[in-house]
């Protein structure tokens, strides 16, 4: 059987390689590598229109929101502390848009730093515009403990208190609807949320392509691979097991 497809979103910036400048969709190479140490196999998704974002996910079996810029506070009703980054819209509406998607048609969903804290706005919830001690220094990913919640989705593939790496100054405040605490840092700043099962949707607040431990990216992948064996023959998506069993 082929390996899972996950899809990664992707930054909308300027840069620069060889004579050229210009705007590109960017990702660091270490996410589509996690993806590969996870068993999966990775396709970028630059940002586009919301309205493609179901005809994207209904083509993947798995989806990685990555890092990166600050969410706009306008989207969960706040004004900008000074602090917060300036806002990156188009990829705000696009991951929106394909975390909506991913938790309609039920395709295991990773939130990782900023994908975190989109799928918390989606789901309604509100996010702490600055807090101190979560950043080592401008460029430099540091390292501190996280915990699990006994009983999570987090636990069952991380159940020991493990290092991460960590950049962010940015965390969830109020929960949204739905979501359960999985696991928080020393300073009781949540680190991990999801949703309950049926569902396979897992948000982090560290960066886990930036460590050495696959096993939140495996726990994705695995996911998305049971989710697969389980579609109809010939039919557009998954669905449930019974739904594809011989009528009597």
């Amino acid at each position: 059987m082929s390996k899972p497809l996950i899809g990664v979103t992707t930054y909308l910036d300027q840069a620069r390689w060889g004579v050229w400048d210009m705007e590109a969709a960017l990702l660091p190479a270490r996410y589509p590598g996690l993806v590969r140490e996870g068993g999966g196999l990775a396709v970028m998704l630059p940002p586009d229109g919301p309205e493609a974002a179901a005809a994207v996910v209904a083509r993947l079996d798995g989806l990685v929101v990555a890092g990166g810029a600050d969410v706009e506070p306008v989207r969960y009703g706040a004004e900008p502390d000074p602090r917060t980054g300036p806002p990156a819209r188009a990829r705000d509406a696009w991951e929106l848009a394909l975390i909506d998607a991913a938790l309609a048609s039920g395709t295991p969903l990773l939130g990782i730093c900023r994908g975190m804290q989109l799928m918390n706005v989606a789901l309604g919830g509100t996010l702490v515009q600055h807090l101190d001690g979560h950043v080592e220094a401008v460029g430099v990913i540091g390292r501190h403990a996280v915990k699990p919640v006994p009983g999570t989705l987090y636990a069952s593939l991380v159940p020991e208190l493990a290092e991460v790496p960590t950049y962010h100054h940015q965390a969830v405040d109020r929960l949204g609807t739905g979501l359960t605490v999985s696991a928080h840092a020393e300073d009781g700043t949540v680190e991990a949320v999801e949703l309950a099962a049926p569902a396979w949707a897992l948000g982090v607040q560290w960066h886990p392509e930036m460590g050495e431990d696959p096993r939140v990216m495996r726990g994705l992948v695995e996911a998305a691979r049971a989710r697969r064996e389980v579609t109809v023959p010939g039919a557009s998506g998954p669905v449930d097991a019974l739904v594809s069993a011989p009528v009597p």
